[in-house]
C-alpha cells in the first residue's frame, strides 16, 4: 500500500551538442527524433544514426554487494552439503538393498531345500501307499505339502527378483543375477558391543541443516542493507549521424537521403556524473521482510533440533537392534539343530509306522522356520550395524567391519 517516494540528486558534467535527425529508443514505444519546430508538417526524411556507450556503477551501497556474495557462498555451501547428505543416504540405501537381496537369496535356497525334502518324502509316502503299507490319503497329503513347498519357493524367487531389481535401480545398472559376497551370511562383525563416541557435528544430515541456517542468517543480513541508499557513478558517450544539415533550420531543403551520409558520425557528447538513489518508503517494506526472514530462521533452527533429536533416538534404537540381533544369532544354531533332529526322528518313526503324517508335516514346518530364522539372523546383525552407521553419520562403521 505504500507508494514509491524516491529522492534522487546528481551533478553532471558533459557536452550539449545538438543535431537534427531521426532516432528510435530500443526497448521503448516512441521515437526520439529531434529538429526545429516548424509551423507546418512536412515529410522530409533522411538517414540518421546513434552510437553510444553507457556505464552505471553502484560503487557504494552500504555493503549490499558484499552481503549478496556472502549469501551466494552460503547457498553454494548449502547445496554442497545437500549433495553430501544425499550421497551418504544413497550409500546407506545401496548397502541395505544389498543385504536385503542377500537375505532373499539365502531364503530362496532354504525354500528350495525344503521343496527337495518335501518331494523326497512324498516319493517315500507314495511308494508305501502303492504297496498298501499306509493309507492312500497320506499320499494326497504329501502331494499337497509338495505343492505348498513349490508355492513358497516361487514366492521366495519372486521376492529375490524384486530385491535384485531394487539394487540394480539404486546402482544404475541393468537388472541381472547378482553374485553377492557370502561374508554377510557366514560371519558377523566383531566388537559390536563397544559403544562409539559419535561426532555429531560431522553428520552429513546435520551439516545440511546447519547450512540452511547459515543461508537464512546471511539473507537476513542482506535484507538489512536495503535500508540504506545507493551511490552510483554514471558515464555516457554517444555520437550521432544525420542526413539533415546544420542549416536545416533556415533551409528545409538542406538534407540528403544518401545512406552513408546519414550514418556517418558528426556530433558527439559525453556525460559523467555521480548520483544518490534512496527509496524513502523502502525501509518500511524491508523491516517486514527482515521480520519474516527471522521467523524462517527460527523454523530452520527448530528443524535442526528436531533432526538432531531424531538421530540421537535412532542411535539408541540401533544399539538395541544390535543387541537383539546378536541374541537371535546366538540362538539360531540351537534352533536349527533341534528342528533337524525332530524332523529326522519323525521321518524315521513314520517310515516304521510309529507316527502319523501330521507329526512329520509339523516337524517339517518347524525345520524350515528354524532355517529361515538362521538365515535372517546373520543378515539382521549387519542390518543393525548399517542402521547404526546411518544414525551416527559414519558409513565407515559399516564398511570397516567387512574387511576381515
Amino acid at each position: 500500500y505504500l507508494p514509491n517516494l524516491v529522492l534522487s540528486g546528481q551533478q553532471d558534467y558533459g557536452t550539449v551538442n545538438g543535431q537534427n535527425g531521426p532516432l528510435y529508443g530500443f526497448g521503448g514505444y516512441g521515437v526520439a527524433s529531434s529538429g526545429l519546430p516548424l509551423p507546418n508538417q512536412n515529410w522530409n526524411a533522411a538517414f540518421g544514426s546513434l552510437y553510444l556507450a553507457n556505464m552505471n556503477w553502484e560503487f557504494f551501497s552500504f555493503g549490499k554487494a558484499k552481503e549478496r556474495i556472502k549469501v551466494a557462498k552460503e547457498i553454494a555451501s548449502r547445496d554442497d552439503k545437500d549433495l553430501q547428505q544425499e550421497l551418504f543416504n544413497h550409500r546407506v540405501k545401496v548397502a541395505a538393498a544389498y543385504l536385503n537381496l542377500l537375505a532373499a537369496q539365502k531364503l530362496t535356497i532354504s525354500y528350495e531345500k525344503n521343496l527337495n525334502r518335501a518331494d523326497t518324502f512324498r516319493r517315500v509316502v507314495v511308494t508305501r501307499a502303492l504297496n498298501g503299507l499306509i493309507a492312500g490319503v497320506d499320499s494326497s497329503l504329501a502331494n499337497a505339502e509338495v505343492s505348498n513347498a513349490k508355492i513358497a519357493y516361487t514366492k521366495a524367487k519372486d521376492f529375490e527378483q524384486q530385491q535384485s531389481n531394487n539394487l540394480a535401480q539404486l546402482m544404475g545398472v541393468q537388472p541381472t543375477d547378482f553374485l553377492l559376497d557370502t561374508v554377510f551370511i557366514s560371519n558377523v562383525p566383531q566388537g559390536l558391543e563397544q559403544r562409539i563416541d559419535t561426532n555429531w557435528t560431522n553428520h552429513p544430515v546435520l551439516q545440511w541443516y546447519k547450512s540452511r541456517i547459515g543461508v537464512g542468517k546471511e539473507q537476513a543480513n542482506y535484507l538489512k542493507t536495503l535500508y540504506y541508499p545507493s551511490f552510483s557513478l554514471i558515464g555516457i558517450f554517444q555520437t550521432r549521424g544525420s542526413g539533415f544539415s546544420s542549416t536545416y533550420a533556415t533551409n528545409q531543403s538542406a538534407y540528403t537521403q544518401n545512406y552513408f551520409d546519414g550514418i556517418k558520425p558528426t556530433r558527439s557528447n559525453y556525460l559523467i556524473g555521480i548520483g544518490l538513489t534512496w527509496n524513502i518508503t523502502q525501509p518500511f517494506r524491508v523491516s517486514q521482510q527482515v521480520k519474516a526472514q527471522q521467523y524462517t530462521n527460527n523454523a530452520l533452527d527448530n528443524e535442526f533440533e528436531l533432526a538432531n533429536q531424531q538421530l540421537h533416538a535412532q542411535l539408541v534404537l540401533a544399539e538395541t537392534k544390535i543387541q537383539n540381533a546378536l541374541s537371535n544369532y546366538k540362538e539360531a544354531p540351537t534352533q536349527v539343530k533341534a528342528a533337524s533332529d525332530a524332523f529326522l526322528q519323525k521321518s524315521v518313526l513314520y517310515k516304521n509306522g510309529l507316527t502319523n503324517l501330521v507329526d512329520v508335516t509339523q516337524a517339517l514346518y518347524t525345520l524350515i522356520r528354524a532355517e529361515t530364522d538362521r538365515d535372517i539372523a546373520y543378515n539382521n546383525v549387519w542390518q543393525a550395524l548399517l542402521y547404526k552407521a546411518a544414525a551416527s553419520g559414519d558409513f565407515g562403521l559399516f564398511v570397516n567391519k567387512i574387511a576381515p
